[in-house]
């Protein structure tokens, strides 16, 4: 009995000991996640789900054995800024007249001024939605366009440096319009639906999503202690007279030396404002306005075997068609059949000439022109020019009479 009452006091005495002591207290600490059988089981199920993807080749001209401009410093070429990259946006069209007009403020006035790629595109997306509550649904909203959208969108709202509107948001290192433009897409889609077709209501969504991606536009900006709206800035400021500016088109598919409309689905607005030329016409004003000064926006079509972008020429192939044979039919036949697309715009700004053939200097914010050694350059051959760029946007003082030969507008 004396044995278990010592073992029972023994033992309280433990538990008084240990009770007396200071609390541990546990610490917290930040680590890395770890991955854990969550990830074999995703692992698991993408692989039962995915569909095993077959290599693709592409067949591309062979240009060993080729002599090619290697660098942008063998040609002659006007001031320009320095290359921007579009990023993941369908806006080749507004990067490259953008970057064409800042060539111009410097030819006209000597200026050197960086402007907003991204304004023309803000306020080009809200006439497009307006466009599709009129037309209820029939008029086309995508990110494509024309190079002459950039002057109807300035002239309405002016434009800004790009310093004021950048279009990407606080540590954005590239343009992505992809989310934005599909969640645009689907409320217009929703809109088309419900057949609810308020204008004010359309644009106001329309507007609170492009302000979510790619900021909300300035009303007024501050340029060297002034202050201007968009308009005074593009007026008073840039000093730009946009009805300087003119369309060149050469196709068969409607009467030359007439305004026409060029009919592509970017052209959504059907502007019918394009001088179309006959090609001989076509080729020696563009060549004859960059022989003289001048910078180009133009268009056409890239996606072509003659075109490789770590070499960064654009070459026409004798398997496609030999050089003699380049014509206004061989044009129009690859326009026709839907093998020469609109799909790209870019900045011509300088030339150089080679065994007695043109070379143009090729400003593109394509992806593919950072490929090779002079980023977001390419050097494109006057065949390719001939058989696949499609109409260019010029300053009109630049095509001398050409203007002169045709009929008045009905």
């Amino acid at each position: 009995m004396k044995i278990r009452i010592a073992i029972l006091l023994i033992n309280l005495v433990l538990v008084s000991a240990i009770f007396a002591q200071t609390p541990v207290k546990d610490k917290g600490n930040f680590v890395e996640s770890k991955a854990g059988y969550w990830e074999e089981i995703q692992k698991g199920i993408d692989e039962f789900n995915s569909t095993e993807k077959e290599s693709r080749k592409s067949f591309t001209v062979d240009l060993s054995g080729y002599d090619l401009p290697k660098s942008i410093d063998e040609f002659t070429s006007y001031w320009y800024n320095d290359p921007v990259s579009q990023g993941n946006t369908g806006t080749c069209w507004s990067f490259s007249t953008t970057s064409f007009f800042e060539s111009e403020v410097y030819r006209i006035h000597g200026m050197e001024v960086k402007l907003s790629e991204i304004w023309a595109p803000y306020w080009e997306y809200v006439e497009k939605a307006k466009s599709f509550v009129e037309t209820r649904g029939k008029s086309l909203f995508a990110q494509g366009s024309e190079a002459n959208a950039v002057t109807k969108i300035w002239k309405k709202y002016g434009i800004v440096p790009l310093a004021d509107f950048t279009g990407m948001l606080p540590e954005q290192k590239f343009h992505d319009h992809s989310k934005m433009f599909n969640e645009m897409r689907s409320y217009l889609q929703s809109v088309k639906a419900a057949n609810a077709w308020n204008e004010e209501i359309v644009i106001s969504t329309i507007k609170s999503i492009l302000n979510k991606y790619l900021g909300t536009p300035p009303a007024k900006i501050t340029v060297d202690g002034k202050d201007y709206s968009p308009r005074e800035y593009l007026t008073k400021y840039l000093k730009l007279n946009l009805d300087d500016y003119i369309d060149i088109l050469s196709y068969m598919q409607q009467p030359y030396y007439q305004q026409v409309e060029y009919e592509v689905p970017d052209n959504w607005w059907h502007n019918k404002d394009y001088y179309n030329v006959p090609l001989d016409e076509f080729m020696s004003t563009l060549k004859s306005a960059v022989k003289n000064g001048y910078t180009v926006s133009i268009g056409g079509d890239v996606s072509e075997a003659g075109k490789d972008s770590w070499e960064e020429v654009a070459i026409v192939p004798t398997f496609d068609i030999p050089s003699e044979y380049i014509d206004e039919n061989a044009r129009q036949f690859r326009f026709s059949n839907g093998t020469t697309t609109d799909d790209h715009g870019i900045h011509v700004v300088g030339f150089k000439e080679d065994n007695g053939k043109d070379w143009y200097l090729i400003k593109d914010s394509g992806s593919g022109a950072r490929n090779g050694n002079n980023k977001g350059f390419y050097f494109f051959h006057e065949d390719y020019v001939k058989l696949k760029m499609m109409d260019f946007m010029v300053h009109k003082d630049a095509v001398g009479d050409l203007l002169n030969k045709f009929n008045p507008k009905n």
